[in-house]
């Protein structure tokens, strides 16, 4: 039963126009950068928001007010009712149809047990941490059993130490779902880690998808190599020769012919005061023009033709000294470098 939907919504300078399709069992992560149409997109499918067509198994969606769909979503501050218990919360969905108060929280239980917070049942939500919260909002969108599951930034208002843990469980709760999964996020590691099928959205239009692995290995904009920490660029290939649109040229190892990209990470660039003695086959002076420290590493932005991002370790830093404004000498040798058709 696959969800097939056509959105098409059109505001004063912006038009989101997106055909989205989704498998049972499967989440798809839709990413691109802010005012791509992500939260448009998820408005409509969940009937917030008019330009929707949408369909499953025959069935269609289109006209159906929000409350009539078969949809559950996961707020990205998860919005629970801070008058109701955490049961009530949970069961709230179910009363709004129409189930019977003893019922709905026998299943609002069922549910507190699967995310392992019965003993909260009577907590209000003020009490909760915040990866409790969002389990109790899990359970909340899952406890009537809908078709479509919109995951709108879930993990977006946790800290970085319970991030990790509560991505994961996250990932087993879909795991088990059976029915259509959307996640709405700008964070390329929870989109990696939890959905099968990555939708990246840019002005409004789908620009690329895919597999995690096969968008990675191959981005097809700026956005989406900046998204996976690649240096990316375009040019036109002439055997082990790639002439740049915007300036330089580089050797690659593997022949090839006529408009490519190019990516390679950071991590394969290597910086010199001078220009290194017997060095590799690509090797250009730049201009640093900025330094930002990342976990164990620091990233490097290099100004030159090309311009290219540099991962150096802190040792590479104090060895040299490094300062805006420092002229150096980059090297990168051709077997780093990947080419594909554009």
């Amino acid at each position: 039963m696959t969800l097939h939907a056509a959105l098409r919504v059109q505001r004063a300078g912006f038009r989101l126009s997106l055909d989205l399709t989704v498998e049972p069992g499967e989440v798809v992560a839709l990413l691109g950068p802010n005012g791509a149409g992500k939260t448009t997109a998820l408005r409509a499918l969940a009937g917030l928001e008019a330009g929707g067509a949408i369909s499953v198994n025959g069935s269609t969606w289109d006209g159906l007010p929000a409350e009539k769909r078969p949809v559950g979503v996961v707020f990205q501050d998860y919005l629970l009712f801070a008058h109701m218990s955490v049961l009530d919360n949970v069961a709230f969905g179910l009363r709004a149809r129409g189930t019977r108060k003893a019922e709905a929280n026998a299943i609002a239980l069922r549910w507190l047990h699967q995310v392992g917070l019965t003993e909260f049942a009577r907590a209000k939500p003020r009490t909760l941490s915040g990866g409790q919260a969002q389990r109790v909002a899990l359970a909340r969108a899952l406890a009537t059993s809908p078709q479509l599951l919109l995951l709108d930034e879930p993990l977006a208002a946790l800290d970085a130490s319970t991030r990790l843990r509560v991505r994961s469980e996250l990932g087993r709760h879909l795991i088990d779902y059976p029915g259509h999964t959307l996640l709405v996020t700008h964070d390329p590691l929870d989109a990696m880690v939890l959905a099968d099928r990555l939708v990246i959205l840019e002005n409004g239009r789908v620009v690329q998808q895919g597999a995690p692995r096969d968008v990675v290995r191959q981005p097809q904009t700026d956005y989406v190599a900046h998204l996976v920490g690649l240096n990316f660029y375009r040019g036109v290939a002439d055997g082990t020769e790639v002439r740049l649109d915007d300036g330089g040229t580089l050797t690659i190892a593997e022949p090839a012919e006529g408009p490519v990209h190019v990516v390679f990470p950071p991590s394969a660039v290597s910086l010199f005061p001078s220009k290194p003695a017997g060095s590799p086959r690509n090797t250009w002076q730049a201009v640093v023009s900025g330094i930002e420290q990342h976990a164990h590493t620091t990233r490097v932005d290099l100004d030159g033709s090309p311009a290219v991002l540099a991962d150096v370790t802190t040792a590479t830093v104090a060895e040299l000294r490094l300062q805006p404004g420092d002229s150096l000498w980059v090297s990168l040798k051709a077997t780093e470098i990947h080419t594909y058709p554009r």
